[in-house]
């Protein structure tokens, strides 16, 4: 077995890698472990590394190196391709009110760390895994590690100081967090079932359903004219599966033409059905959806490259294969096909027609499971390299001694955000299965705190037992309470925000999984998860942006 101990001399790479999935599998199995609901989850891996770094051989610093900045980018390269198609919509409506709160969590907190950093006479270099790991935020420290890694004589020693202090404070972010969800609610007297059952109200009356109804034309003015020629039909965003004329009914084109006393199938939200029954004529009881026929509906996913990107209108299946599109399906939103709606790679259309021209028109949009469970890698590269070169790219800002780089956290998250709300360039489709997005994500992030949990394990046990890891830890805690605290109470008082969306604004505004998941028990529901997702994309980019200026700031 002398081979193997000597691993580390003969094979450093070999060494590297082994330690590294034996790292992954040791921390994976501890964040498995949950207490009450809430575990480290891969974060276990950071502390699994820590360990092993301190008891084990040193592992090849370059391999390390490397490790974990192509975790690091795999990691925020994934999260902004899933998050990039609600990002931009996120900051509008509520998401604007939600995500100045959490900007000015991420503010607070940047002012703080420095500010107790400074009162402490704590090493700059710490205060950077203080703010990151008061955060739970693990893309700061790698956007504030590799900026602090470009200072001009910066030591090797005090590289590994912000993954210390991340890994001492960031246990104790996750009880502060959690701890002050607990005191807001027991300062407001909240009762979390009534609040959720309120926000859950609330949420359904903004997001109208669609519906359907039959309409009778009793309008002389529509008699013998054609579909796309019906006044306020496009302002109404009501669209129209069937006609019946007579005994016969048949799928609705735009060139399908109407005639006083047929029965419209029309699809559209109620407030849209009303308006458009105005002008019509009159609702009916009849579903044309049960008339015996030849005609049928199917569910299809948009998948050719060649319809992506266009309107609905413009694909013109009416006239092409005599078909109509009522639906279209996107994540959890359903949508009426009114002509203006562009699709994107994924959407699932609802198609009303024969069942010989539902075929034609399957195969013209698509429809491949093959497709839509497939990763593409030559526009997932593409994004990568984009990525790489604006992180890289320095940019100079007023006031600041030195330009500023996004940093390989930065740039792949900013392009990834961009690519994924963008969806396509030409035959290029930046889509990627959810499961798949999920797996290398957690792969990147397993990769990334391995090699930052290494490279600290050495000196961890050293600082975390003495009065500066105590120091550490205390300061930490300030900067993840007295922001969340702050903003809390002046979100509540002020604004009257209902503790579910306050609780999910919170934990995102912290970037914390487990906080989230605390907030849901309390809730008894999901309904966080929707404040937490509206404010978690700019709440990472900000924190990465403040991370680089802290270290620009604080080293100039």
């Amino acid at each position: 077995m002398n081979w193997l101990f000597e691993l580390h001399k003969t094979q450093p790479i070999a060494h590297a890698v082994g330690v590294l999935a034996f790292v992954c599998v040791v921390g994976m199995a501890l964040g498995s472990l949950k207490f009450k609901g809430i575990g480290l989850g891969t974060s276990g891996v950071l502390f699994a590394g820590i360990l092993v770094g301190h008891f084990g051989e040193t592992v090849d610093h370059h391999t390390l190196d490397f490790v974990k900045e192509f975790g690091l980018i795999l990691f925020v390269f994934t999260i902004g391709l899933q998050l990039g198609p609600g990002f931009f919509a996120a900051l509008r409506q509520q998401g604007v009110k939600m995500n100045v709160l959490a900007a000015a969590i991420v503010i607070l907190g940047a002012v703080s760390a420095p500010l107790i950093g400074w009162l402490a006479g704590f090493d700059p270099a710490a205060v950077l895994g203080i703010f990151s790991g008061a955060s739970t935020n693990t893309p700061s420290l790698g956007a504030g590690t590799q900026t602090l890694g470009t200072v001009p004589g910066i030591t090797d020693e005090r590289l590994t100081l912000p993954a210390l202090a991340y890994a001492v404070t960031y246990p104790t972010a996750i009880i502060g967090i959690i701890g002050t969800l607990l005191l807001l609610k027991q300062i407001f007297r909240v009762d979390p079932v009534r609040e959720a059952a309120d926000a859950a109200a609330r949420h359904r009356s903004k997001a109208q359903p669609l519906e359907s109804c039959t309409l009778i034309v009793t309008n002389p003015n529509l008699d013998n004219i054609r579909l796309d020629a019906i006044p306020g039909r496009i302002e109404s965003r009501v669209t129209i599966s069937r006609v019946r004329h007579g005994n016969q009914t048949h799928a609705a084109t735009d060139a399908t033409v109407i005639y006083r006393d047929d029965r419209l199938s029309a699809v559209g939200t109620r407030a849209g059905l009303d308006q458009f029954a105005r002008v019509v004529g009159e609702c009916s009881q009849e579903d044309l959806v049960l008339d015996e026929g030849t005609i049928t509906f199917r569910r299809v996913v948009a998948t050719a490259r060649d319809v992506l990107g266009k309107t609905v209108g413009e694909l013109n299946l009416g006239e092409r294969f005599g078909v109509a599109v009522t639906r279209v399906t996107r994540a959890d939103l359903e949508m009426s096909a009114v002509p203006d709606l562009r699709l994107q790679f994924g959407d699932q259309m609802q198609i009303v027609g024969a069942p010989a021209d539902l075929d034609k028109a399957t195969a013209a949009l698509g429809n491949s499971l093959k497709e839509l469970n497939e990763t593409h890698f030559i526009p997932f590269f593409i994004g990568i390299t984009l990525g790489v070169a604006l992180g890289t790219m320095p940019i100079a800002l007023p006031g600041l001694p030195l330009p500023i780089k996004l940093g390989l956290a930065g740039g792949p998250l900013i392009v990834a955000l961009l690519l994924g709300r963008v969806g396509r360039i030409r035959r290029q489709v930046w889509h990627m299965p959810v499961n798949t997005n999920l797996a290398f994500r957690e792969f990147g992030i397993a990769l990334f705190f391995a090699a930052v949990g290494l490279a600290a394990g050495a000196k961890f046990f050293a600082t975390v037992f003495s009065s500066t890891g105590v120091q550490w830890l205390l300061a930490g805690l300030c900067v993840t309470v007295l922001p969340l605290m702050l903003i809390g109470i002046a979100a509540r008082v002020v604004l009257k925000m209902n503790f579910i969306d306050l609780s999910g604004l919170l934990a995102g505004s912290m970037t914390d999984p487990p906080a989230l998941a605390f907030a849901s028990n309390i809730a008894g529901s999901d309904a966080p998860a929707v404040a937490y997702a509206t404010v978690y994309p700019l709440t990472t980019l900000l924190r990465i942006l403040a991370a680089q200026v802290l270290a620009i700031v604080l080293f100039r």
